[in-house]
């Protein structure tokens, strides 16, 4: 038996969220799975996988501010950004000695590969979306963001590849990386059996998924629960706090959980006529593995996120707001007018890949 090591990025739950088909099709493939992660990525995935080992992986951190752009913060910590990848790459191979890793998995940690290992990088971001007032430098970041690419193995593109697929320009270059594989979207949804609503006669308005790094979070949490405790909807919220468990009802309709585990949330999202949650690729993939409509709600100023709701609204697919401006009745009337998508993945690609993986040695990187 071959080790893998599974490493997703710890801004927000999604990367970890995106790796549980990996993971399934990892051990189904016969590896002993090793996850390395960090914050609420780990607990996320200890509660998906209790049987596995888990390794505390602390990765690159950036704080998300509250009012100003993402990018022009990443930018003004971009020395410390650089020194973070190559401190976990450093901290990788000593993972890789010790528990004698054949394989390593990177979800968007650019700094974990390892010359000697067959490394994979997970990303659909093979571009990164620079703000307008930034737009001279984005010729340095699409070199970079190569470069960064170019290390790894291959470089799997969590994505349809017809038609711009569900990210659009982001995993849609007109030149692409060499070492780049289509492998359909991922949702940790496709392996829940039993995906029927949690009880009989079960039916809300809606159910709102809150995730994302903080204090961005939070800031949506309190606009969704404030307007929510002043409404006459029925619903869900899960707060998307992984290290945590726990109810409590915010009004007769509507309950608050601190987490749900993949079964119990797909139970709850069959049960609603609409999700609100971020336009994070790991949310959107979700939602059209379900078929179920959504209102998007972008982190202010991360560009990826605001690309990928500007893009679904201009296909006419999703309806977005404006973190700042969100309103639910406002939005509950718009989306009406947005019918949602339904595109499964059969995973046949991913099998492919990971029969197909050469795990006698690197690439010579």
């Amino acid at each position: 038996m071959k080790n893998a090591l599974v490493c997703p990025l710890d801004w927000g739950i999604g990367h970890a969220t995106r790796c549980v088909p990996v993971i399934y099709k990892l051990i189904a493939s016969g590896f002993t799975v090793i996850i390395a992660a960090d914050g609420r990525p780990l607990e996320f995935l200890r509660r998906e996988f209790p049987g596995l080992k888990f390794i505390r992986f602390k990765g690159v951190k950036i704080s998300y501010p509250k009012r100003s752009s993402f990018a022009f913060r990443m930018l003004s910590v971009s020395p410390a950004f650089l020194f973070g990848i190559f401190r976990e790459h450093q901290e990788l191979k000593k993972i890789v000695r010790q528990e004698h890793i054949d394989l390593v998995i990177s979800d968007n940690r650019y700094g974990v590969w390892n010359r000697d290992v067959f490394s994979v990088l997970i990303t659909h971001q093979l571009k990164i979306m620079v703000p307008e007032k930034l737009r001279f430098l984005k010729g340095i970041v699409a070199r970079v963001t190569q470069n960064l690419i170019n290390r790894f193995d291959e470089c799997w593109i969590p994505d349809f590849e017809l038609h711009s697929g569900l990210a659009g320009k982001l995993s849609h270059l007109e030149i692409l990386p060499q070492n780049h594989v289509y492998i359909g979207a991922l949702s940790r949804f496709s392996f829940v059996p039993d995906q029927q609503p949690g009880g009989k006669d079960l039916h809300y308005d809606l159910l709102v998924m809150l995730s994302g790094p903080e204090p961005q979070r939070t800031i949506f949490e309190e606009k969704v629960l404030h307007q929510l405790r002043n409404s006459n909807l029925s619903g869900v919220v899960v707060r998307g706090i992984p290290e945590s468990m726990g109810s409590y009802y915010l009004t007769p309709k509507i309950k608050v959980w601190f987490h749900l585990e993949s079964k119990q949330m797909i139970q709850e999202i069959l049960a609603a006529d609409i999700l609100i949650c971020r336009s994070g690729y790991s949310s959107i993939m979700d939602v059209v593995t379900l078929g179920k409509k959504a209102i998007f709600v972008p982190t202010p100023g991360q560009t990826e996120q605001e690309y990928l709701a500007r893009y679904m609204m201009e296909k006419k697919i999703f309806f977005s707001m404006r973190q700042d401006d969100f309103d639910f009745t406002y939005a509950l009337e718009m989306s009406k007018n947005f019918p949602g998508l339904q595109m499964q993945n059969d995973y046949s690609l991913l099998d492919q890949r990971i029969r197909s993986l050469r795990i006698t040695g690197g690439a010579g990187k």
